[in-house]
């Protein structure tokens, strides 16, 4: 069956109920049913939640074959604690398990041997990078990966469509009970956005910290009340590696133009006045908008009303120098993000529901006024793809591309037209992540491309100095350039589902030919 983005859904992916996409907003006002979470029963006032280790803990939970568990990414690069849990898994023998993970990446490595052998049959995230999307494409995974937004994983967990056995929580400090943070402690990750949902909604909460402090720890995103046991262990993470190779400042000139068009998109359209929101992503031309919009916020006199997202220190500086009122957090990309988060009151923690679920009544992502974000692809219609690479390969991350876009007046997507000798911007995406119906802008090095369906937007940025072409020209300029991609060649078998933020499939990725 083909979807709204005339994308062939096989028919078998739709027999458990799951739906085609049929646009961005065709479940809007949905009656759902939120899952109840397993009432966790009152422990006796003598009893020690506190366990040894992580295989102690494993064995308390009763985690058994076939259960999911889940993991969040927080410290990313640098996580310890989902490697340790699942080393500890395998050697106990526990097979055929489903990961729900908010992200999974270079510090997941280990998974791969036991992908191979069935211990891990089934895995559920936001992203997936590395060498764990080099297993799902290349087919090692029983099952096909369902591959979500972070608004759309927390959905997909409260309307039980996830049900997950057994959370395990990396929390830079805890005290016995369980009251858990992302600061206070040895390796700080600044918030624990990610794991909210689970610690409602998981049979059984296991906190794994290094640094045990007295009760009551506070702030506390992650609450006793949520905890059945709480692991010390010698170190969880590396918050040096929070911030990756691809959350970067830039000085590439290229980069810096595109930022600058970004800046002037911003600064030209309606909702750039006092008390605006703002988001921006982790890529290097994404990044420099947030530096590149600070010289008209010191013209007109303009302040930010709050930023959000995955924060960075250009966004953290803007708050510090007053360009900005508020910090909402649900991921801190760098380790000056951390430090911000616990020492300024005027950045705070949100869970992954308040950021952007899309089955609540006041997702924050539904108040953004501009979002700017990066694409490995775009086509013709302004779809994006920011999971599969050229080449059909799985090496990316929705994280919360597909549920600000949905959500955001003006979504500016920025992307160089040419990336290692390919072409971004092309007639068709290699795969869609976030569909074009909620794309505004495209920014490119060789001019700026409006959405025909906004001719709000044309209107007003017609008559500033920016490069505006269509996508016609920006197409052919690319295969002037490059070439014509050569078509990839598949095998049937699908390795992973793509959801759209409601749950519907927008796309799948399907198992390359080995051309050996």
């Amino acid at each position: 069956m083909k979807n709204a983005v005339n994308r062939e859904i096989p028919d078998y992916l739709l027999e458990d109920g799951s739906e085609v996409f049929k646009g961005a907003y065709a479940n809007d006002g949905k009656d759902l049913v939120k899952e109840t979470p397993t009432i966790k029963t009152n422990i006796k006032p003598s009893e020690n939640k506190l366990l040894e280790n992580i295989k102690e803990s494993i064995k308390k939970t009763g985690l058994k074959d076939g259960d999911t568990i889940s993991f969040h990414h927080h410290f990313r690069n640098g996580d310890f604690v989902a490697a340790m849990v699942m080393e500890a898994i395998h050697e106990l023998g526990i097979k055929d398990l489903f990961i729900c993970a908010s992200s999974l990446g270079k510090a997941h490595a280990n998974f791969v041997p036991m992908i191979e052998d069935g211990t891990i049959t089934g895995i559920s995230s936001s992203g997936v990078r590395d060498e764990i999307g080099e297993a799902i494409s290349e087919g090692k995974l029983k099952n096909p990966a369902y591959i979500r937004s972070h608004g759309g994983r927390v959905g997909a967990i409260e309307s039980g469509k996830v049900k997950i056995d057994v959370a395990f929580i990396a929390a830079s400090s805890s005290d016995e009970y369980g009251n858990a943070s992302g600061i206070n402690g040895k390796a700080n990750c600044g918030v624990l956005s990610y794991a909210g949902a689970d610690a409602k909604f998981a049979d059984k909460v296991v906190v794994i910290t290094d640094t045990l402090v007295p009760f009551p720890n506070y702030p506390h995103p992650i609450s006793s009340v949520d905890v059945d046991y709480v692991v010390n262990v010698g170190k969880i993470g590396d918050p040096s590696k929070i911030a990756s190779g691809a959350i970067r400042m830039t000085k590439d000139p290229r980069e810096l133009k595109m930022a600058e068009y970004c800046a002037k998109v911003i600064a030209n359209t309606e909702w750039f006045k006092d008390g605006f929101s703002f988001q921006t992503g982790a890529g290097g031309a994404s990044l420099a908008v947030a530096v590149k919009i600070k010289s008209y916020l010191e013209h007109t006199g303009i302040k930010m009303g709050w930023a959000m997202g995955g924060i960075t220190e250009p966004i953290v500086n803007l708050l510090k120098e007053g360009y900005v009122r508020y910090l909402a957090d649900d991921q801190a990309f760098d380790v000056p993000s951390v430090e911000s988060v616990y020492t300024d009151p005027n950045h705070f923690e949100i869970d992954s529901s308040e950021y952007a679920n899309p089955l609540n009544k006041g997702a924050y992502v539904n108040k953004l006024d501009y979002v700017v974000l990066g694409a490995l692809e775009v086509d013709r219609d302004f779809n994006v793809n920011v999971v599969v690479g050229s080449d059909g390969t799985i090496q990316g991350a929705p994280g919360g591309h597909p549920d600000t876009a949905a959500g955001s007046h003006c979504t500016i997507i920025v992307a160089p037209l040419i990336r290692g000798r390919i072409a971004t911007v092309r007639e068709s995406c290699t795969s869609i992540t976030t569909p074009g119906e909620t794309v505004d802008v495209i920014v490119t090095d060789y001019g700026v491309a409006v959405n025909p369906n906004r001719e709000d937007l044309l209107k007003q940025l017609q008559n500033t100095d920016l490069p505006i072409v269509n996508m016609d020209y920006l197409i052919k300029r690319g295969e002037q350039i490059t070439g014509k991609p050569n078509k990839i060649e598949y095998e049937d078998d699908v390795v992973a589902v793509v959801e759209y933020r409601d749950g519907s499939i927008i796309d799948v990725v399907k198992k390359v030919k080995n051309k050996n």
